[in-house]
């Protein structure tokens, strides 16, 4: 499957310019390099449903990097929970040299690909984390240490709070990757909000490129330290979620 010459290298570049973010196609390359490594790697290793060039190029890619349509930092901590195959960790890292980026995910496998992909490229600023969200959250060096937690997982929101909140830092962001309709999570979630002690501060509602749907990101303000019984032991947030 042909990525560097081909739909894939031309709607990325095509997606960037759209959202006013073309100072980022001297990226491409590295992202056509890495899309190549997740494709490969997928035969083998189950790491993505999406694999067709143009899809791969919005579903996986651009959809990562709107996050970046929301003003940030140039330097900060960040964590990607449950990273996966990558996304939107390592296209956020190669957007973002002066972030730090720690993809955790709970299958070794995935991290040894990552580990190598991140060497490929060059990328400095990723590292990778095997532990469960559950765990890690309890863990000191990690626990409340992060300006900004991303998620692109598949959970509900009150499951993906309790998941990613003990990480942010007080005054710290959480970023939730969701679909276009929201409402009737945020208020599942209320409750989630109260208890963890964070507030939502923006929704950020796009569309994405050559018609292929729409996204929110939410984008949630941690206001106090988490309180200690939290997160649950591993399994029960999505067991029981906070609502």
């Amino acid at each position: 499957m042909t990525f560097a010459g081909g739909p894939f290298a031309e709607v990325l570049r095509e997606g960037l310019r759209s959202w006013q973010l073309a100072h980022l196609e001297d990226r491409v390359p590295a992202m056509v390099r890495f899309a190549e490594l997740v494709e490969r790697t997928n035969r083998e290793l189950n790491l993505t449903r999406i694999v067709e060039p143009q899809e791969m190029a919005v579903k996986n890619f651009l959809d990562s990097l709107s996050l970046l349509l929301v003003d940030w930092p140039e330097e900060l901590r960040c964590l990607d929970l449950g990273t996966g195959a990558g996304f939107p960790g390592v296209p956020l890292a190669l957007a973002r040299e002066g972030w730090e980026i720690t993809l955790l995910d709970s299958l070794r496998k995935r991290l040894a690909f990552l580990d190598g992909a991140a060497g490929e490229l060059g990328l400095a600023n990723v590292s990778t984390l095997h532990a469960r969200a559950e765990d890690a959250g309890r863990q000191a060096q990690h626990r409340e240490s992060y300006d900004l937690v991303v998620s692109r997982a598949v959970a509900s929101l009150p499951v993906l709070l309790e998941l990613g909140t003990p990480l942010v830092k007080v005054g710290g962001v959480f970023a939730a990757y969701k679909g276009a309709e929201v409402e009737a999570e945020l208020e599942s979630a209320s409750r989630a909000m109260e208890i963890l002690k964070v507030s939502l501060e923006r929704v950020f509602p796009l569309e994405l490129p050559l018609g292929m749907g729409g996204r929110t990101i939410l984008l949630f303000r941690k206001e106090a330290p988490t309180p200690s019984a939290y997160p649950r032991r591993a399994g029960i947030p999505e067991k029981r979620p906070l609502q």
